[in-house]
């Protein structure tokens, strides 16, 4: 029976879906950094603050963009200068605050939620209606699949 070589990097699922994340990633930042002034980090807070139906906490906004505490503590930090955000006291815990968007911070996020659907669809104008249901398809499938073998691992 012939043995199978080990792939290489670059053949690896995890890779090759890193690197297209990376290149979608790369050109959103380049057009709301010369748009809207605002990082990607930036403009994820914003939009996850956006799309809440309710203030969150910064715990909740740094799970929800998948970083830790303290990098979205600097991230608040800046564009609650920039008076984009708004912070209140947590009512149901003392020492926790609510972040919101301003004024300001809805009108960029306006702004910032129109351009990325016009980026959406352009990228997902280059697929066949039939690929795109295939595509979803996959991705759910594959985030399934992640979430059972982290489950798996923490089990260990």
């Amino acid at each position: 029976m012939l043995q199978r070589a080990a792939p290489t990097i670059r053949e690896l699922l995890s890779y090759r879906v890193h690197r297209v994340a990376n290149l979608l990633s790369r050109g959103a930042e380049m057009r709301y950094r010369r748009e809207f002034g605002v990082s990607l980090l930036e403009w994820r807070t914003v939009a996850l603050l956006g799309g809440a139906p309710e203030p969150l906490s910064l715990n909740d906004l740094a799970r929800a963009a998948g970083v830790d505490k303290s990098q979205m503590s600097r991230v608040v930090s800046g564009l609650s200068a920039r008076r984009l955000l708004l912070r209140a006291a947590d009512k149901a815990d003392g020492r926790g605050v609510k972040l919101r968007l301003s004024r300001a911070g809805r009108r960029i996020y306006d702004g910032l939620i129109a351009a990325a659907a016009e980026r959406n669809d352009a990228f997902l104008g280059c697929l066949s209606a039939r690929q795109r249901a295939c595509f979803d398809t996959v991705l759910e499938k594959l985030a399934r699949e992640a979430r059972r073998f982290i489950q798996r691992e923490r089990a260990k």
